[in-house]
């Protein structure tokens, strides 16, 4: 790749994850703002419960981690934010997040209707299932929305059954 196509690509804004510190998320949020830097909280209201009383306040959708959007040479701007621990990366290279990912969580927290918290699972992920008569059972996810397949098989003699299981049966 030319060096020219390289510049291109680090001049382009693009949404990235910083893992933060535990409880820093709303702090980090708004030093990058004082920072002139485009950055995302997604934020939930959740209902806390003191000794003395109960309250609602907004917590971070996804705890540790708050987004930002900018040339990958700024990268350093974001990094240097106090409360930040690192840039999301993936084999040494920071990862970019397609914006149409944070436009659809911006829409659904924008929406209020109600959601949950899902595990992150994969077509073809290895699972366990830890709840209902099939706890224990290990194999491959073959779909997953909501409802799924688990595939159990013995690979030597590559044969295998598949079983209909909820998604909120297993994990990874």
């Amino acid at each position: 790749m030319s060096d020219s196509v390289n510049t291109d690509k680090k001049n382009i804004p693009r949404w990235y994850a910083l893992y933060t510190r535990p409880r820093f998320e709303k702090k980090v949020d708004e030093l990058l703002s004082e920072k002139g830097l485009e950055s995302y909280l997604p934020l939930q209201m959740v209902l806390r419960q003191w000794s003395d009383r109960k309250e609602k306040v907004k917590e971070p959708l996804f705890s540790c981690y708050v987004f930002v959007k900018l040339p990958l040479r700024q990268s350093v701007l974001a990094v240097q934010t106090h409360g930040v621990i690192r840039m999301v990366s993936f084999t040494g290279n920071p990862s970019p997040i397609p914006g149409e990912e944070i436009e659809a969580i911006k829409a659904i927290l924008k929406s209020e209707r109600p959601f949950k918290m899902a595990q992150y699972l994969q077509e073809g992920q290895f699972v366990e299932v830890v709840h209902g008569p099939l706890t224990g059972v290990c194999g491959r996810l073959l779909e997953h929305r909501g409802r799924g397949k688990l595939l159990v098989g013995i690979e030597q003699i590559k044969q295998a059954i598949s079983v209909e299981i909820e998604g909120c049966e297993v994990k990874p």
